[in-house]
């Protein structure tokens, strides 16, 4: 039998094994008594399975608090344990909202737990070929990008909001004759008054067609589609339509289905911003750890997925961004054709590249700088350089002061952004 494995945390002050039985019935064939029509054959059949238990140390408070708990004056000690659930596919299908609903659905509602996070879900390989591979991942960006031997530097556009389309086209154009080889939209902007996708699209469009066309050169535009269903496939097809190649989505806000039904139609690189994800992760004993969320959101067959940044502007740790950078470019089964491009994003500038390319070990990385970029004290072109020079510091074994001596572009980020750092 094929099994889908799950591995939880969980406090309770319970026995950890029975609640390990009662997570794999609950989200399987039981529920809190046996039921008419639970036989022993479909049990067999159906189902999930404890797979291991592994008991921790014990807390003293609860993470969370249970009314259930309350009324039955159950108190600590919270005993804590890593378990293992594995959940037969023939109960799923290929059916992405129910595989996420039965790794997580209701258990996080349990009465008998004061903490549970999904730490990580892992597929057989005949599962994973139920569902869409990347159009591109990160070697298809590459080939389309004509970007090797080296991590692709990009930014977005600021001020987040309020510019208009002209401005937006205006700064593209700008952008493009610095060198960077992406843009994107923020995660706020997408359909704004000011700047309505059915007008932004084809100016925005417009100027790197004839870019593309007077250098040679190909920038790649995600344009922020973020919306009901119908919407973001009328606006991947006008992307389509103007000669563009990449949608950007914020994954937590469209969900998994309307990515999927995204996915099946368009050929455009999907750009998965995880805006939000801190809301499942940052809590150590409730919501969903970044393997199990990368698991799910790549099934959907996204191209690229944000990471966060090194030394940035968020609450990650630089250990936890670069294990999901390494989780983002590496397949989910073996021999899965299904690497993701891992974007590094969040306060990055010259001096977070070392690190950056650290944690990755290769260039197989896309580096998003915004006021990295536009800030710079010599303009955005000076900006993008600092990056470049800051890459080939790495590659060539040098320091980025070492580097600077040569680079004056590189050596101004130093001096600006090293004091803001």
């Amino acid at each position: 039998m094929d099994l889908i494995e799950a591995r939880y945390l969980i406090e309770t002050p319970f026995d950890p094994a029975k609640i390990a039985a009662i997570i794999a019935g609950e989200q399987s064939s039981g529920t809190f008594v046996r039921v008419a029509g639970e036989t022993e054959e479909l049990r067999e059949r159906c189902a999930a399975k404890v797979l291991s238990v592994t008991e921790l140390a014990p807390a003293t408070e609860p993470s969370l608090q249970s009314a259930f708990l309350q009324a039955k004056g159950i108190t600590g000690p919270y005993r804590r344990a890593e378990i293992r659930v594995g959940f037969p596919t023939g109960n799923i299908g290929r059916n992405l909202a129910t595989l996420a609903a039965t790794v997580s659905g209701n258990l996080y509602d349990l009465g008998e737990i004061t903490g549970l996070k999904l730490l990580d879900v892992k597929l057989p390989a005949s599962y994973r070929d139920l569902y869409d591979r990347p159009v591109a991942g990160t070697q298809g960006t590459r080939s389309r990008m004509k970007v090797e031997g080296r991590p692709f530097f990009g930014t977005i556009i600021k001020p987040n909001v309020g510019l208009r389309t002209n401005d937006i086209a205006d700064l593209v154009e700008q952008l493009c004759e610095a060198g960077v080889d992406f843009i994107k939209d923020d995660e706020v902007c997408a359909n704004p008054a000011s700047a309505p996708l059915t007008e932004r699209i084809p100016a925005i469009m417009a100027r790197v067609r004839n870019y593309r066309d007077r250098t040679g050169r190909d920038v790649m535009i995600a344009f922020n589609i973020t919306d009901e269903t119908d919407a973001m496939r009328r606006h991947a097809d006008l992307i389509e339509d103007e000669g563009g190649s990449c949608a950007m989505v914020s994954m937590n806000w469209v969900g998994l289905s309307a990515l999927q039904t995204l996915r099946a139609s368009t050929p455009l690189l999907l750009h998965g911003h995880r805006n939000g994800f801190g809301a499942l992760s940052r809590h150590p004993l409730l919501g969903m750890a970044f393997p199990a969320y990368q698991t799910l959101y790549r099934l959907t067959g996204v191209d690229h997925m944000h990471v966060h940044g090194m030394g940035g502007k968020f609450c990650d740790d630089d250990a936890e961004v670069a294990e999901s950078a390494r989780l983002s470019g590496q397949p989910l089964c073996d021999g899965a054709d299904d690497i993701v491009l891992p974007v590094f994003s969040s306060g990055q500038w010259a001096g977070t590249v070392p690190e950056t390319v650290k944690a990755v070990g290769t260039a197989d990385f896309m580096f998003l700088a915004g006021g990295g970029i536009l800030a710079h004290p010599s303009g955005p072109a000076a900006g993008v350089r600092s990056l470049q020079h800051a890459w080939e510091a790495c590659a060539s074994g040098n320091s980025l002061e070492t580097q600077a001596k040569t680079s004056p572009e590189l050596a101004e980020a130093l001096a600006f952004y090293g004091n803001k750092a």
